[in-house]
């Protein structure tokens, strides 16, 4: 599950090592600050913008001054991040008369942060938005929490950038409020949660803000809602100067107008095309391709690799139904990665029949003139029909007797 890493952090838990084979939504700060404005949630006024001259024509419409102009990528820290083209920051206060020089250097262009990876995510939108006179910055974020088996509020009375340095030292600072995912926040927890904040201003109309952002949560299927930061203004009302908001993919059935702003731009384009074909995978920085049917079968196959020397370059899970078509299309993802220098195929039929993945592998090998070393483990229903497949190719596939002789034979065919 991708959640943001300021709320992991505020609960202070170790990532997990873990892959699940679901892929969540996040939507940009303004399709996610349109969502919270519907339901009730004081955002910012702001207009998004496309090109530079949907820029400067927001900036006019909000009419003052100055403005902000903030990158819109699906990555944290923007603030503090850097343009590959030298514009220190994705995150600007600027004279209305500057917007189209700063437009121009940020749209087009690849930001990055922290978070996003030292590639960057391209800048395809900005947000313009109105300038708000804000005397103090909160830190808010719902999320789902397995040891409470339900929602969390998280909250701090300091928000802004520093949120992960924070938690590391002053944790006393951050609250954590477990909800009732059957009745949902009681008054009492609300007032916690206030109070938590250190809320000046009308503390009823605060605790209405939270409700709205946690009937956002539920009725939206979200799967994360933070908030950072949640300023108070000089009028002492609660506004959400930033959103970033994750939701359950299970639930796009019912939440087809959210799922359909999905940007595939900010994604890996062999995520996005293995989600076309109904596999899974997620790219690592290794040189041995994996396919594998199972979550934990595959996650086994990377840590032998790794424990053999060698280093896994995805995570591919066919999962236990895939036909020729998709086991040609997991081979097609894993070579367009031009470090994979070896495939290493492990297959254990329960659901999925031996001979399928055997057809599909002769198919791919053939159709992608594969020119990389394929290592084949193949057990269970139909097996000996998938080998004798395998045998009558004429390919020159590796065949391994168990897992331990794959990754073995995978890391010796690139030594």
């Amino acid at each position: 599950m991708i959640l943001s890493s300021l709320a992991r952090t505020a609960l202070r838990r170790t990532p997990s090592a873990s892959v699940g084979a679901i892929r969540y939504l996040n939507l940009h700060e303004y399709q996610s600050a349109q969502i919270m404005k519907d339901s009730g949630v004081n955002v910012p006024f702001g207009i998004a913008a496309h090109t530079v001259e949907e820029a400067v024509a927001a900036a006019k419409t909000i009419g003052d001054d100055d403005v902000v102009i903030k990158s819109q990528i699906l990555a944290g820290g923007r603030g503090l991040g850097k343009f590959t083209n030298g514009l220190q920051g994705g995150v600007h206060i600027i004279k209305t008369k500057e917007v189209e020089d700063y437009a121009s250097k940020m749209l087009g262009g690849t930001l990055v942060t922290k978070q996003s990876g030292p590639a960057g995510k391209p800048v395809n939108t900005v947000l313009l938005a109105k300038k708000m006179n804000l005397v103090k910055e909160f830190y808010f974020a719902i999320m789902l929490d397995r040891s409470s088996g339900g929602p969390v509020i998280i909250a701090c009375s300091e928000g802004g950038t520093s949120i992960e340095d924070l938690a590391e030292s002053s944790p006393e600072k951050i609250i954590k409020v477990p909800i009732d995912i059957r009745t949902g926040p009681s008054e009492s927890e609300i007032s916690k949660v206030v109070a938590g904040l250190g809320v000046s201003g009308d503390k009823a109309a605060a605790g209405e803000q939270i409700k709205a952002l946690y009937n956002l949560f539920v009725e939206k299927d979200c799967t994360m809602v933070e908030v950072n930061p949640l300023a108070e203004d000089i009028d002492g009302n609660l506004i959400a100067a930033d959103a970033k908001i994750g939701f359950d993919d299970n639930a796009a059935f019912r939440q087809k107008d959210v799922h359909a702003q999905r940007d595939h731009t900010q994604e890996d384009p062999r995520e996005v095309a293995a989600g076309k074909w109904d596999l899974n995978y997620i790219g690592l920085d290794g040189n041995i391709g994996c396919m594998v049917n199972g979550a934990g079968l595959a996650m086994s196959t990377m840590d032998i690799i790794s424990l053999r020397g060698g280093s896994p370059a995805n995570f591919l899970d066919v999962g236990g139904s895939a036909n020729v078509d998709q086991i040609k299309a997991a081979f097609e993802i894993i070579t367009t990665d031009p470090a994979v220098k070896a495939i290493l195929v492990n297959i254990f039929g329960g659901i999925m029949q031996c001979d399928i993945i055997a057809e599909g592998i002769v198919e791919a090998s053939r159709s992608l003139n594969l020119e990389v070393p394929v290592i084949v483990r193949l057990e269970g229903t139909n097996v000996e029909k998938g080998q004798q497949i395998l045998k009558d190719s004429g390919l020159e596939l590796i065949s391994a007797k168990d897992l331990d002789d794959a990754a073995q034979k995978a890391v010796a065919s690139i030594a």
